[in-house]
């Protein structure tokens, strides 16, 4: 007999909290904790900039920077063609989605040891923490999109239609970042030492996916198995939507949805396996 049962009587009820789906997602309960996500994400943003000088303006200063570089190097001394485009511009639009891609990666590899101390305190839906670590750097991104239309002003570069398309592409690069943090964040919490392959893993993925330099330099025949990397369809459907690319092609923007879906599905049934364990392993 438990102690509840011995101070409260035989017949004291005893509370199981257990998952109804081991393997999927409780979407009410998700909806249920809607303002914990708030206040993740806002924590968040307030951490990321607690002390600084210029604060949100980082938000700003690092793409701007980073465009600035990449335009001097790849642009003025490589000469690498930009389809057409300005190539300060061509390359801003990659480099939006992909220093997204890049935070939400990096830091939500270690939100869960991060928040090992309500992790083991609080229930809560544990999906809520790589969830939050892939929404927080949103907020950058908008600060950064806010630039780009000032840059695309400034280059003449007409917005169309298309541009009612960049949701549905912002959304693949949220579910590409989950999925990814899904996989990573539960290694990390067992072995510490995946967070410090991070800086190297995303410097490798950015040189493999088309942030300074087109698609149309992969020959064709390496085009589908490149495509398979899912920021390929990511920033190739950010230029199409904001510079009026070409339309991404099937064996392009495919490889990117249906990886995006294994990984996020995959991701999920290993996240929610592994979810048990985390009170001991943290």
């Amino acid at each position: 007999m438990s102690e509840t049962a011995e101070r409260h009587g035989a017949d004291a009820p005893v509370i199981y909290i257990e998952a109804l789906n081991p393997t999927g997602v409780d979407f009410k309960e998700l909806w249920q904790h809607r303002e914990l996500i708030y206040y993740l994400v806002w924590r968040e943003i307030k951490v990321r900039y607690k002390q600084t000088i210029i604060g949100a303006a980082w938000a700003i200063v690092q793409p701007l920077m980073t465009m600035t570089i990449f335009t001097i190097i790849f642009g003025y001394f490589a000469k690498l063609p930009s389809d057409g485009h300005p190539y300060a511009l061509f390359t801003y639009v990659a480099i939006l989605p992909w220093i997204y891609f890049s935070q939400a990666v990096g830091r939500g590899t270690n939100s869960l040891v991060g928040d090992s101390n309500l992790i083991k305190k609080v229930y809560f839906p544990r999906l809520i923490v790589p969830l939050c670590a892939a929404i927080a750097p949103m907020i950058d991104f908008f600060f950064g999109f806010l630039v780009l239309l000032g840059m695309m002003v400034w280059f003449d570069a007409s917005i169309t239609v298309r541009i009612i398309g960049l949701p549905f592409v912002l959304i693949l690069a949220l579910a590409a970042s989950f999925s990814v943090i899904l996989w990573l964040s539960p290694m990390n919490a067992r072995y510490r030492d995946i967070n410090l392959t991070i800086p190297f893993l995303l410097q490798v993925w950015m040189y493999a996916s088309p942030v300074v330099y087109p698609l149309s330099l992969v020959p064709p025949q390496w085009r589908f198995l490149y495509s398979l990397n899912p920021m390929v369809g990511v920033i190739e459907g950010f230029r199409w939507a904001l510079l009026g690319a070409s339309m991404p092609a099937l064996d392009t923007f495919a490889p990117a949805i249906l990886v995006v879906g294994a990984l996020l599905w995959s991701g999920v049934v290993f996240f929610r396996r592994m979810e048990p364990k985390f009170a001991d392993i943290l």
